[in-house]
């Protein structure tokens, strides 16, 4: 274990009295070079890291407000692109990727939720299949960002470490979440920032976890866990994580569609990493010449594409690499110039004592793995719901592996079937049912079953 030079919280008394150094993971590879780590730890408190690209795993959590009648919306629209209703009568989560029902790719879950922070107002359309409680079965009004009660954007995979680069050996064009493939390796693409990514900054997770205070979309942002397919022990880990979209800026938050293939949004992501001993600072200098990944085939369709070989990102950034005997002009679907500029605004934030470091609760995961997917034979039978059967000798069956011991029945039962005693304890006497059916009609678990 390396040595603790200093401590997150003596990060923070620097940045309240303005003595704090901070420096981009870019000015940190020069400083590391220079100095060496253990200088380096010294004197150098905080790296900014930056990144800002298409993240299909991104979406927005919603509560609209009741409206009047209430309803309790199992479809939901926004600008004709459906949220995801099955939650509540009136939340909601809108998928980056969904598309627009009128517009089709051009237009999906991205582009409202860009429309939503620019402070557009968006059509809220919604259906229901009515209730005692909340009758009304249509709605359709027109709604703004600050007309919802939370609006939350919510990403369960953002800030890739690093991405493989696609490139189409086959003799047709190809569309994909990578973009446009020219035919004969015709082009190669690529993403991430390289040297300023925040993952590829501290790779073991030393200072990065849950509840770490981010630069989120142009204002503070948390993460709240690992992300899916997280998979550190191949290089690819992803966080997940989670602001307030309210608060967030158009210049960090973009929708966007790939021609052919849908639409995503564009995320703008800066973690702070906290120098706290010259291990960080060693691997906080990471340079585009130190990250190595995999170009891959992507005419063929599957997981397990072939790697045709291993580039750096110094060299993609090239403008050129070759493959089979082939130059092959490289372009990354991401943007270095947006990822420069949040690290940058990031440095300036900490520096003016506008942003402060908080340690996670919980570091993450350094040695899990992704699987794919383990597919078997469908099994029809597993949709049938098991049901309680009752007993030949009585009226009424209360299974109690399925009772959760809520007392619902208890008060519902003219015949005093159930009681429960003080520690809330369910009982019941078979022997007393009437067979009126109250108990099995409002057992929330059909952990009861009454003979018809």
């Amino acid at each position: 274990m390396e040595s603790q030079v200093k401590t997150v919280q003596e990060i923070n008394e620097k940045i309240d009295d303005g003595s704090v150094r901070v420096v981009t993971a870019a000015e940190m590879t020069q400083i590391v070079s220079e100095l060496g780590p253990d200088e380096a730890a010294h004197e150098v408190d905080v790296v900014t890291t930056g990144t800002f690209g298409a993240m299909c795993s991104s979406g927005m959590w919603m509560n609209l407000g009741h409206s009047e009648p209430p309803i309790k919306m199992s479809r939901v629209w926004l600008n004709d692109v459906e949220a995801y209703g099955g939650i509540a009568a009136v939340d909601a989560y809108l998928g980056a990727t969904q598309l627009s029902e009128t517009q089709g790719m051009e237009y999906g879950g991205g582009h409202v939720i860009e429309d939503l922070i620019r402070r557009k107002s968006i059509h809220l359309r919604a259906e229901a299949y009515g209730t005692d409680c909340y009758p009304r079965k249509e709605l359709s009004t027109e709604i703004c960002v600050d007309d919802m009660n939370q609006a939350i954007l919510s990403n369960p995979r953002n800030c890739y470490e690093r991405y493989a680069v696609a490139v189409n050996p086959s003799n047709k064009t190809l569309y994909t979440y990578m973009g446009k493939l020219q035919p004969n390796l015709g082009n190669a693409t690529f993403s991430g920032a390289g040297e300023i990514a925040p993952i590829i900054n501290d790779p073991s997770y030393r200072t990065i976890g849950i509840g770490s205070r981010i630069f989120l979309g142009g204002t503070d942002g948390y993460v709240i866990g690992n992300g899916t397919q997280h998979n550190p022990g191949a290089g690819y880990g992803t966080l997940s994580v989670q602001g307030n979209l309210k608060e967030m800026s158009s210049d960090f938050i973009r929708g966007a569609t790939m021609t052919k293939y849908g639409c995503t949004l564009f995320v703008g992501v800066g973690v702070p990493i906290p120098v706290l001993n010259s291990d960080i600072a060693k691997s906080t200098s990471v340079s585009d010449e130190d990250i190595v990944t995999s170009v891959l085939d992507y005419s063929v369709p599957s997981r397990s594409r072939p790697s045709l070989r291993d580039v750096t990102y110094a060299e993609l950034k090239t403008g050129s690499i070759e493959v089979n005997g082939h130059e092959i002009p490289t372009a990354p679907i991401s943007s270095f110039r947006v990822a420069e500029c949040i690290a940058n605004l990031l440095k300036k934030q900490i520096s003016t004592g506008e942003f402060q470091l908080t340690k996670p609760v919980k570091t993450l995961s350094s040695t899990v793995a992704c699987n794919s997917m383990n597919q078997r034979e469908y099994q029809t039978n597993s949709l049938k719901q098991t049901r309680v059967t009752v007993p030949d000798s009585q009226l009424v069956y209360r299974d109690q592996a399925r009772c959760i011991n809520c007392a619902l029945c208890v008060s519902y039962c003219p015949s005093k079937v159930f009681t429960r005693d003080e520690n809330w304890n369910v009982s019941d006497n078979p022997d007393l049912c009437v067979g009126c059916g109250e108990c099995s009609d409002i057992c929330p678990q059909r952990a009861i079953a009454v003979r018809s």
